[in-house]
């Protein structure tokens, strides 16, 4: 072989290595890619939540008096008539619900709600205020329910006697709200007031002094509600 024929081999020889290590960089590179397409699509996506689900996942359990049907939509039935929000709080101003309670209620509700809040337990509002055609609405519901007026008596009232309606009566959850208001309620005023209900709180101020007054077995029990 001669110098010249030497120097061309040597050539053709550097030529083949680079063509084949740009073929294998190419080769390896659409492998790359390839596995990173297939495990962008295989890979399970974190489930979410829409933003009706993260208010209410955990929280309709322990809502026993709750009937919000209308709670979604404004009008008599809706926010409007006395249908409380999701997470709804005793300092939650915008909230007729919240807003149209007796003065007086309202501020010992705030008190013991800011106690109970270094206790780690956070009270929830159920229902409040109510206006008469929404305290209808839920009356008609309980008829349907228990069969008979006499029977739906022993959860829900009128709207001529019920405290709801005159803004001097609250429902509060979560679970674990009820045994601290239980606990520590009478020492702001706010007492249970039916055995059946733990979760309805009225105003007596002479609480702080006396204790809560014996309670009701039902609302259909209470004198108020024989008008």
């Amino acid at each position: 072989m001669t110098n010249q024929q030497h120097v061309s081999a040597r050539r053709r020889s550097s030529f083949l290595i680079a063509a084949a290590m740009i073929t294998g960089a190419l080769v390896a590179a659409l492998g790359l890619q390839s596995w990173v397409s297939t495990a962008s699509t295989t890979r399970p996506r974190p489930a979410s939540l829409t933003l009706d689900q993260s208010l209410t996942d955990g929280r309709e359990q322990v809502r026993p008096s709750r009937a919000d049907a209308g709670a979604d939509h404004r009008g008599p039935l809706g926010v409007e008539g006395g249908s409380v929000p999701a997470g709804a709080t005793v300092f939650d101003d915008a909230i007729p619900a919240v807003a149209n309670l007796d003065p007086d209620l309202l501020a010992a509700l705030r008190r013991a709600a800011s106690a109970a809040r270094t206790d780690g337990v956070e009270f929830v509002v159920n229902s409040g205020w109510r206006s008469p055609a929404y305290q209808d609405h839920l009356l008609q519901e309980a008829i349907a329910k228990y069969g008979s007026a006499e029977e739906a008596a022993r959860w829900v009232a009128t709207a001529d006697t019920s405290p709801h309606v005159a803004g001097k009566a609250i429902d509060l959850g979560p679970v674990d709200a009820t045994p601290w208001l239980a606990e520590h309620g009478a020492a702001y005023g706010l007492c249970q007031i039916y055995r059946n209900e733990p979760w309805h709180y009225e105003l007596r101020p002479e609480a702080v002094e006396q204790g809560c007054p014996a309670m009701y077995a039902d609302p259909s029990q209470d004198p108020r509600m024989q008008k």
